[in-house]
């Protein structure tokens, strides 16, 4: 006798707000009446946190793991004990979407050291000859706010990088000349629409084998035993290939993954930033230059 189940939600992109009502259907399918002791349906929303042990050790990681953080989790009675009958079952359901105390909800994010997520879980309990089942679905929160830029925000910014303009430079008197100027369309960046802009290759001494960008995040969590922050890349991609010709504009465009990003965010636990980081990869390979790129939640 086996149960099989799945969780169905009715909006297929899984992306819900704050304040939303999360409806779908629990779906049961067993070749026999099969016995149980009630079925459970919870929503969890949390926070999860690991020290890094490149900053504070492997001891200290290992013994001081941040508790997560519950945002949202509260637990519905579906169906009473009894019997679910042969062939295919179907329950509807709706949980509202709203944080635990309070909490406020974040976006959903997946990082290294920080994890965001939100989950919906049925639990089908039996007795004590058999085994529990269980089923989880993750699906994906979303601030409203963070969708809006300000026009402000939305300013378009200028760059020019040069060998004086480079930051912990360790051999620069053998850095070779050069001057690349370009632009970012915004330093304010909505998640949904792609980081766009230009680079322009003015003139370089040195033979360009690659141009290429990468996204980094900036995780800083930590208790009161200390804070570990760690930088780790999240995608790297080429956008000019060999010794580029001077003075032509190379277009930049770069969509940011959904789950690997979200808008910045600090609280007194934890922190998540980006970064953006040009890399120009000459015979010495040297990164020239790094751009923060910020990104904005709860704009009004």
């Amino acid at each position: 006798m086996s149960i099989n189940i799945d969780i169905k939600l009715k909006r297929a992109s899984k992306i819900y707000h704050e304040g939303e009502v999360v409806a779908g259907l629990i779906q049961l399918k067993t070749n026999s009446d099969v016995k149980h002791d009630g079925i459970f349906l919870t929503m969890e929303g949390s926070v999860n946190l690991q020290l890094s042990s490149k900053n504070v050790g492997i001891f200290e990681a290992f013994y001081n793991s941040v508790k997560p953080i519950q945002l949202v989790q509260y637990t519905l009675d579906v169906a009473p004990s009894g019997k679910i009958p042969n062939g295919k079952t179907e329950i509807p359901f709706e949980l509202p979407l709203k944080p635990r105390g309070n909490k406020s909800l974040y976006e959903t994010y997946h990082g290294v050291f920080v994890n965001i997520q939100y989950l919906i879980r049925c639990d089908i309990k039996r007795n004590f000859l058999a085994k529990d089942v269980s089923k989880s679905l993750e699906f994906i929160v979303e601030d409203k706010a963070s969708a809006k830029v300000e026009k402000d925000h939305s300013k378009i910014v200028f760059f020019k990088i040069m060998p004086e303009s480079l930051q912990n430079t360790r051999d620069r008197p053998n850095v070779p000349r050069f001057c690349i100027s370009g632009r970012l369309d915004s330093l304010y960046c909505k998640l949904s629409e792609p980081l766009t802009g230009e680079v322009v290759i003015e003139q370089c001494e040195a033979v360009i084998k690659s141009i290429e960008l990468q996204l980094v995040r900036v995780e800083t969590c930590g208790c009161a035993e200390g804070y570990s922050r760690d930088a780790t890349e999240i995608q790297n991609i080429q956008i000019g290939e060999g010794n580029t010709c001077t003075n032509l504009a190379i277009p930049i465009y770069m969509i940011f993954p959904r789950l690997f990003t979200c808008p910045t965010l600090s609280t007194s636990n934890f922190k998540v930033g980006k970064n953006i980081i040009a890399s120009y990869a000459l015979k010495q390979n040297v990164n020239l230059q790094n751009y923060n790129l910020i990104f904005f939640q709860n704009l009004k």
